[in-house]
């Protein structure tokens, strides 16, 4: 059984890793080619390409409030998403179609969602910014 970088026993690991011979763990840690920061670059693209995210609480809100989207409204949506991002909003309020969603612009989530005739102060607290799309 090959248990990663041509090791076949735990013995092998632990005698290259835990050996005084810098050489050796030199050498082992050279074969070593995905970094740290490479990795997390790649989550974030995947996540990215996930698209727009709802936490539960908004899906509830969704559900309570018998709000559905179009395709076409939810494409608007993650496109009023970018723009907060592209002038660093951290939580954005979206009005689209008489329907207002609080966003966390850093992780693509939708927060909340309401219908704009719902809310009876139209006040809306913990945003940075809006984006009326």
């Amino acid at each position: 059984m090959n248990i990663g970088n041509g090791f076949t026993s735990i013995e092998q690991v632990t005698h290259r890793y835990l050996n005084n011979d810098k050489s050796e763990v030199s050498s082992a840690s050279s074969h070593s080619t995905v970094k740290f920061e490479d990795v997390l670059k790649n989550k974030e693209k995947a996540a990215d390409a996930d698209g727009l995210k709802f936490s539960k609480h908004a899906g509830e809100r969704l559900s309570d409030r018998n709000i559905s989207l179009t395709d076409e409204q939810l494409r608007r949506l993650e496109e009023g998403t970018k723009k907060a991002q592209a002038k660093g909003i951290n939580e954005s309020l979206v009005l689209m179609d008489n329907m207002a969603f609080i966003i966390n612009v850093k992780k693509s989530t939708v927060i909340t969602a309401m219908n704009q005739r719902e809310t009876n102060e139209q006040v809306y607290t913990n945003i940075d910014g809006a984006v009326i799309i």
